[in-house]
């Protein structure tokens, strides 16, 4: 009896195991029927924790590295006003991974140099290694001082903060241009080109204006200042130059002026004097304060490139303002380095390198940021006011890819397989550029 009953037991055992080991059932059309398993997750799933900054210069909240669960209070010395300018490096959001090259300068760092006149301070690959295809500097004019002529072997861009500037210049073939600058005003000089800056009376406090130039490498203290030329040529040489005596040039300066006092123009609509080979068919100054913004959902902008500054072959510019809560939207510029000059405001930017790297920075006025090419980025008002900021780039366009456009336009079923988003959240994606969005509850 035992016998019999281990006998149908492994019998039973042996038939279940034929059946498992079975190949599924071949349908007519020779396609499986046995249903298929439900697909499971090819990687974990992201954090739904928000990330949000911990605080901003307007919280009264004593700056700690902590976040959540993560960090701990410092026990030794604080600088707490740059940590409360700064809450993502020191309490950084859990999605930041690695680091990136440091992309931030303060212009409050930089050295100024001061002249009879007014001043200079600039940051250049010295300051921010990374940028090593733009440099810039911030120049104050007293009413009337001269920024001596000169030339670069650098393109030179400029943005108006303050006040109005007088510009000369004469080019390779002797056209002659004069043109005034306000607030909001851009001028730009191709490399090579002599000219001059002058401060106007209008304004009991002269002019500043921000300088770019398309290279990282450059400083100002390189310029081909003509003062300095001078100072080092033989001055017979000089007067055989011109045609004239010696003592026509007993009083040039010995050496370089750079910024120096002046009378201011005589007018601040001078004209170019009379020029038998004509002026300058391109003018090199853009009076970017006269044009309309273009308005958005969360602020506002305005570009000006060759398109319309057609002097302006090798940097351009995007002006915007983005309101409390608002956010430059996620996106990415081809082949542009971005240089960023921040105005007003408070800025979160978080860039994001591939390989799983990336790493936010904030920002307040006076801050230069810098944004690599096809580094993927935003750009969010985490502050009461609004955000005022510039993107400069190298090149004679500017160019972007709108992560929203870019998935609004890529066919549905692609975008919903990648990301495992909702029929309803794909069909509220953007498909024109939203470049600036308002702020949103999360």
């Amino acid at each position: 009896m035992m016998s019999r009953l281990l006998q149908f037991v492994l019998t039973v055992v042996l038939a279940s195991s034929l059946a498992a080991a079975a190949p599924a059932a071949i349908s007519a059309s020779g396609s499986s029927v046995a249903s298929a398993a439900e697909p499971s997750e090819t990687v974990p799933l992201a954090s739904e924790d928000p990330n949000g900054i911990a605080w901003n210069t307007t919280t009264d909240t004593d700056p700690q590295p902590i976040r959540g669960q993560l960090g701990g209070t410092i026990l030794a010395q604080q600088n707490i006003p740059l940590q409360e300018q700064n809450p993502d490096l020191l309490a950084p959001p859990t999605t930041d991974n690695n680091a990136i090259p440091n992309v931030k300068w303060p212009f409050s760092l930089s050295p100024m140099r001061l002249y009879t006149g007014g001043y200079v301070r600039q940051q250049n690959i010295n300051q921010m290694p990374v940028a090593s295809s733009m440099a810039g500097a911030d120049m104050r004019l007293e009413p009337g001082a001269i920024r001596e002529l000169h030339w670069h072997s650098t393109s030179e861009w400029a943005y108006v903060l303050k006040g109005y500037t007088q510009i000369t210049s004469v080019d390779q073939n002797g056209r002659n241009f004069v043109g005034t600058a306000g607030p909001g005003d851009l001028w730009y000089f191709p490399p090579g080109i002599p000219h001059s800056l002058q401060a106007t009376n209008e304004t009991e406090g002269g002019s500043e204006f921000l300088l770019v130039f398309d290279n990282g490498d450059f400083s100002d203290q390189t310029t081909f200042s003509l003062s300095d030329w001078l100072a080092h040529t033989p001055k017979s040489v000089i007067a055989k130059n011109f045609g004239t005596s010696l003592s026509a040039w007993d009083k040039i300066p010995g050496e370089q002026l750079y910024i120096f006092p002046g009378d201011g123009p005589p007018s601040p609509d001078a004209t170019a004097p009379e020029d038998p080979q004509g002026q300058i068919p391109n003018p090199f100054v853009y009076k970017l304060s006269e044009v309309n913004a273009t308005q958005v959902a969360g602020g506002a902008f305005k570009i000006a490139d060759s398109r319309n500054f057609t002097a302006a072959t090798t940097i351009s510019l995007a002006e915007f303002w983005v309101e409390p809560g608002g956010m430059r939207e996620l996106h990415w510029h081809p082949t542009q380095d971005e240089w960023t000059y921040y105005i007003s405001g408070s800025a979160r930017v978080t860039e994001f390198a591939t390989s799983a790297t990336a790493q936010t920075f904030n920002y307040v006025a006076g801050d230069i940021g810098f944004v690599p090419a096809s580094y993927g980025h935003y750009v969010e008002n985490i502050g009461n006011d609004t955000l005022h900021y510039l993107e400069i780039f190298n090149s004679d366009l500017v160019v972007d890819v709108s992560l929203n456009q870019w998935l609004a336009l890529t066919p549905p079923d692609i975008v919903k397989e990648n990301l495992q988003i909702s029929d309803e959240t794909i069909a509220g994606l953007s498909k024109v550029k939203p470049y600036v969005v308002g702020a949103t509850e999360v």
